[in-house]
């Protein structure tokens, strides 16, 4: 395998009125082609940060941040952002676009050909549940939390991008809907294999979705592993999440 997202040693700092303040400190860490890398940590402990890092959104005020080997300061900022595929809680869909338009949008921007976005935002509704007959010219405003999710996750799909980012993108939804679309998420990831960066508070979608999991805090990496050793952690951090974990002594799941 080979590194699509590197990060050195990045920092991230905000000026305030008395000096600055670190939101992130000497991130280092690789991401593989192929594997789901999930960020795990508390609210203000950087994940997000460290998610916007990649795509460009915001720059690292130390070290640096590489993506398929090129420093992110060094891409076209437009360029490097039609590359990822990013899905954020509320999917950030654009509510005059019918639900082909809001899928099709990258590829529009891409200069492809109407004939083949509209093969290819075919496929992925199709794909993600959502018959193109019944859900194409629909607006998000027409749809439930889950499908408007479904539809940020085919827009981010859409032009074939090599990394995907995903900001919480199911804590909004209930708890069904929630598994149902984390089982759609590792069918997915099984059948293109994909990379993706997942940033999540909830243990138990980190330990389901990784395939290695980043506990950050205070804005550091404190621990990185397969979700197996993970569980095995003696981190006071990763114990104080697993902590919510009330694992059956036998079986794989969580007990009801």
């Amino acid at each position: 395998m080979s590194a699509i997202v590197e990060f050195r040693e990045a920092g991230y700092s905000v000026a305030r009125d008395q000096g600055s303040s670190e939101i992130l400190r000497e991130l280092t860490f690789t991401v593989e082609a192929g594997e789901t890398l999930v960020l795990l940590g508390r609210s203000g402990s950087g994940k997000t940060t460290a998610l916007k890092m990649i795509n460009r959104l915001l720059s690292p005020t130390s070290g640096e941040v590489l993506v398929e080997g090129k420093p992110t300061a060094a891409w076209d900022p437009i360029r490097l952002r039609r590359r990822i595929g990013y899905v954020i809680q509320e999917t950030g869909l654009f509510p005059h676009f019918t639900v082909a338009e809001n899928v099709g949008l990258v590829p529009r921007l891409e200069g492809w050909s109407p004939e083949r976005i509209h093969v290819r935002v075919n496929e992925l509704l199709e794909q993600m549940g959502l018959p193109s007959r019944e859900f194409s010219a629909r607006y998000p405003r027409e749809l439930s939390g889950g499908q408007r999710q479904r539809v940020g996750v085919a827009r981010a799909l859409a032009a074939d991008p090599p990394v995907l980012l995903f900001d919480e993108p199911f804590g909004a939804l209930d708890p069904v809907t929630r598994l149902d679309l984390q089982k759609q998420f590792l069918a997915l990831r099984n059948a293109l294999n994909k990379t993706a960066i997942f940033v999540t508070h909830d243990v138990r979608e980190a330990m389901m979705l990784g395939t290695r999991v980043g506990l950050m805090r205070n804005g550091r990496l404190e621990l990185l592993s397969p979700p197996g050793e993970f569980l095995q952690a003696e981190n006071d951090e990763a114990r104080a999440f697993l902590a919510g974990l009330d694992w059956k002594t036998e079986g794989n799941g969580p007990s009801q």
